[in-house]
C-alpha cells in the first residue's frame, strides 16, 4: 500500500496526452507482460497489458493472475492470452467507430518472453504446457483468426513492464513518456 501511496503523491502533476504524429495512420500496438513470483506473501503471477493508440495508452491493466503459474513461461502465456481477450473486444469496438483503417490488420502484441511467444504461436498445444488452462489457449485462436501477432519486443522495450514490478526511475520515466504519460509543466 506504502508503493502505491508513494507513486499516486509523485505523479499528481501528470495526465495522459494524446496525439502522437498526426500526419500518421492511427496504429494501435498491444504490450503485454508478466511478473513470476514477484509478491513474497502470493504465489500468484502478476499480468499487465497497456494499449496505445496515436502515443498515449488508452487501456491497460496490472492484476495478480486468476491461476498459479508453475513457471515464468505460463505466467508470461497467461498474460498474452488475457491480452489477447481484450485485444478482440477493442478491435470490435475501434472497427465498430471506423476511423482506423488498419484495424482489419492482426494487431501486434508485443510480449518479451521467447518460449511463451514460441508457445503461443505454434498451431497445437505443445507439450509442456499441455497443464495449462485450456481457457488459457485461446490465443491460439486469435493467431489463426487473424485477430493479432505475437511478436518478440526487448525486456527494456516492454511497455507493460512498470506494471509487473519497479523499475529504475529512469525507466520508469522513458515508459511513462512512451505511453504518453506528462507532466503538466511541460505544457506551461
Amino acid at each position: 500500500m506504502e508503493t502505491i501511496l508513494k507513486y499516486l503523491r509523485n505523479t499528481k502533476d501528470m495526465f495522459l496526452v494524446y496525439g502522437g504524429n498526426l500526419e500518421a495512420e492511427l496504429r494501435v500496438t498491444f504490450y503485454c507482460d508478466a511478473g513470476f513470483e514477484t509478491d513474497r506473501d502470493d504465489i500468484k503471477a502478476q499480468t499487465s497489458y497497456v494499449f496505445i493508440l496515436n502515443g498515449g495508452a488508452v487501456d491497460w491493466k496490472s492484476s495478480k493472475q486468476n491461476t498459479t503459474a508453475m513457471s515464468a513461461i505460463e505466467a508470461e502465456y497467461i498474460a498474452a492470452s488475457e491480452a489477447a481477450m481484450e485485444v478482440v473486444c477493442i478491435r470490435k469496438f475501434i472497427s465498430g467507430l471506423g476511423i482506423v483503417p488498419t484495424i482489419n490488420e492482426p494487431n501486434k502484441v508485443l510480449c518479451d518472453n521467447s518460449v511463451g511467444l514460441l508457445i503461443a504461436n505454434k498451431p497445437r498445444v505443445q507439450k509442456g504446457a499441455r497443464h495449462y488452462y485450456r481457457r488459457y489457449h485461446y490465443v491460439h485462436e486469435c493467431i489463426k483468426l487473424g485477430e493479432i501477432n505475437i511478436l518478440k519486443v526487448n525486456t527494456d522495450d516492454n511497455l507493460a513492464d512498470p506494471f509487473t514490478k519497479a523499475l529504475s526511475k529512469g525507466k520508469l520515466t522513458q515508459h511513462a513518456r512512451s505511453i504518453g504519460l506528462c507532466l503538466a509543466t511541460s505544457f506551461m
